[in-house]
């Protein structure tokens, strides 16, 4: 495993625009272009990564640790193979992936041999994380997700967990994903939603009005849990997605709703 210290991160890789009134990738306040949204969403993550698995915990009731689960059976069939090469894109401390190498380790005496990485352009995260990774023999890069330091058709299996909404760029993002994904490799994209109906309007009111406060009272930091809510208000549609998957080159993409609507999981195959 690299030193933490050692690690580099890349710069991000500049796609183009899809066209019409579509959002190219997130916009934190204050930034002006791609590069400025990406430093400020680094910021923002070494900032939080101290308080980050506690907040994930409270803020979501634990729900998240079924959503990684859930995630993580869905790819069984990937798991299974003990040569299969697994990516964790914007891992962040890395509870996604260990929960891809939880579950391949259940499938067989061979599985545990599963090669897993655990991506994110943040030190300070994946410093955070080390020791699950260290544990679960997990192998962290530091480096941008719109640029990734890895050969084309050399992976079976990209997964992001609550980071692809985070991207600069979410058509580049898809884009390096299809690259380095093997023919018949599968990438699973699991973020927010914002639910509709009542529960829409009461899940609105908490993401809004409490988690904001009560991420900024644990965090000590004020920013990250305000522009939470507005990254989800602002990322594509489940059907915006899909397209955009589409344009990319995936087959059979397909969104999968999580607790009613609050998360969901995009899926797609190269």
């Amino acid at each position: 495993m690299p030193d933490p210290a050692k690690m580099q991160v890349q710069s991000s890789a500049s796609g183009a625009r899809v066209p019409g009134p579509r959002s190219s990738g997130t916009m934190p306040c204050g930034a002006t272009d791609e590069r400025s949204a990406a430093r400020a969403v680094q910021q923002m993550f070494d900032e939080i990564a101290p308080r980050y698995d506690l907040l994930n915990h409270v803020l979501s009731l634990n729900v998240d640790r079924l959503w990684w689960r859930r995630t993580a059976r869905t790819f069984v069939h990937i798991l299974r193979r003990n040569d299969a090469r697994v990516l964790d894109l914007c891992a962040g401390t890395g509870d996604m992936a260990v929960a891809l190498r939880s579950q391949a380790v259940k499938q067989g005496s061979g599985a545990d041999g599963v090669a897993i990485y655990a991506l994110d352009f943040s030190h300070a995260m994946l410093r955070h994380g080390l020791k699950k990774y260290s544990a679960q023999n997990i192998q962290p890069l530091e480096a941008d997700a719109l640029s990734l330091p890895l050969p084309d058709s050399s992976l079976d299996l990209v997964v992001s967990a609550f980071g692809f909404r985070n991207l600069a760029n979410y058509d580049a993002g898809l884009r390096e994903i299809f690259r380095v994904l093997k023919p018949g490799g599968e990438t699973g994209i699991l973020d927010f939603s914002e639910p509709g109906g009542l529960l829409g309007k009461f899940y609105g009111f908490y993401f809004r009005k409490v988690l904001p406060r009560v991420g900024t009272m644990i965090s000590g930091v004020r920013g990250p849990y305000e522009y939470l809510p507005a990254s989800v208000q602002k990322f594509p549609s489940p059907q915006q997605m899909l397209d955009r998957m589409e344009a990319t080159g995936f087959k059979d993409a397909s969104w999968t709703p999580y607790t009613f609507g609050i998360a969901g999981m995009y899926s797609g195959r190269k």
